[in-house]
């Protein structure tokens, strides 16, 4: 077995596998209108890969810059009909396999994007070209298992008598936005549970008029952006050191990302406040008819008051009333104890190992080295879960407004 695995591993620097660099290309190479033109088409939204997140992704986002692609063109060979950010295996987990993997666009959707007016062609080809680089599987993670672009995909595998693995999947809350607003919140939430979350609203009142504020254009979105840095730096985000602007790379990668969605209506902030003061923040994408809730700051000094909480009620309302916007991703975690108790649409988002080649032994190597490096990143994940729940209790409270 390590036989197989030394002779099917990707070497860049070999000749052999000169086709195979072309057959993956830089993302940079991607024409950014022919990319938007897809995203317009895509049988599946996903704000993640739109071209204006995933550039400033790969130009300078720590950890995740200088993504390759794989590229599919229709017959012409004019039109762009499927796209897939990817790196190597060994560079996503120091893994000396040949694999593909999906490139994080620091968003927890990794569905391809696919021509809805071509997805099979889409999908084959883009199957094909992981094949010329060189690849014996692609591993997509945190794709919709139900998708449009997972369907899209395994119509082709089976077709070529292919079966995908999932390695790991967790069930996350989503908000279907077609609803009244506030018939959802009570049916989720329950009277009881709004009535409290009013007399907290009331008492933050206590600070000043409590008002909630969408930035959109252009012009308001920089200093809306720059609310929301401060916010989610002041937090434990900001203890953890894991703050976007708290480092160089990821603040760059911000700061271009937003406002260049918000030049085509892709991205706005939702603030809410007490008088002047920010208490909580939320950026936004939108792709198609679908939004994505990206990340929420908060100022801790008012956590008495569910600020975070207040805020998700509140973006409830303004998706709910925006006729262009369906449905919602919460992007966040399995059990998430803030969002999954209000938005109680459910999908599930999984990580699949896609094989290339029937009866490849390589695709056994590759599943077992990810299950093994899978158990132990929940091990330590676990640990450090342990351990920040400790220090929590044997930390003293900090100030918090009267």
């Amino acid at each position: 077995m390590v036989d197989i695995a030394q002779q099917a591993a990707i070497n860049p620097a070999s000749a052999r596998h000169a086709g195979a660099a072309r057959a993956r290309v830089p993302l940079t190479t991607i024409d950014p209108g022919h990319w938007r033109a897809l995203a317009q088409r895509a049988v599946e939204p996903n704000g993640y890969y739109l071209p204006a997140w995933e550039f400033a992704v790969s130009a300078t986002a720590r950890g995740r810059t200088k993504a390759s692609a794989l590229a599919a063109f229709d017959g012409s060979s004019t039109r762009l009909i499927g796209l897939m950010p990817v790196i190597s295996l060994w560079r996503a987990l120091k893994i000396p396999l040949p694999a593909l993997v999906s490139a994080h666009p620091y968003g927890t959707l990794c569905s391809p994007l696919i021509d809805r007016d071509a997805p099979i062609e889409a999908a084959a080809s883009l199957l094909q070209q992981a094949r010329a680089a060189g690849a014996h599987a692609l591993v997509l993670n945190d794709v919709a298992l139900d998708g449009g672009a997972m369907s899209a995909l395994n119509q082709v595998l089976s077709r070529d008598g292919l079966k995908p693995r999932v390695l790991s999947s967790y069930i996350r809350a989503s908000l279907d936005a077609t609803q009244d607003a506030e018939t959802l919140l009570r049916d989720a939430l329950g009277t009881k549970k709004l009535k409290e979350l009013r007399r907290l609203r009331h008492r933050l009142e206590e600070h000043g008029p409590v008002t909630c504020d969408v930035a959109r254009r252009p012009d308001e979105i920089g200093p809306a952006l720059e609310t929301f840095l401060q916010l989610e730096a002041s937090g434990w985000k900001g203890k953890r050191g894991t703050a976007l602007v708290q480092h160089a790379g990821d603040a760059a990668f911000i700061r271009r990302a937003v406002p260049a969605l918000a030049e085509t209506a892709q991205c706005e902030i939702i603030t809410l406040r007490a008088g002047t003061t920010p208490v909580a923040a939320g950026i936004v994408l939108r792709h198609q008819d679908r939004a994505f809730f990206f990340k929420l700051g908060i100022d801790e000094r008012f956590a008495r008051y569910s600020p975070g909480v207040q805020l998700t009620l509140d973006l409830t309302r303004h998706l709910c009333a925006d006729p262009a916007i369906a449905s919602a991703d919460s992007t966040a975690g399995a059990d998430h104890p803030m969002i999954n108790p209000i938005w109680r649409g459910r999908f599930a988002i999984g990580d699949v190992v896609v094989p290339l080649r029937r009866n490849d032994p390589v695709v056994a190597l590759i599943h077992g080295a990810l299950a093994a490096c899978y158990v132990a990143r929940e091990t330590a994940r676990s640990t450090v879960r342990s351990l920040r729940k400790w220090r929590t209790r044997n930390q003293p409270q900090t100030a918090r407004p009267s």
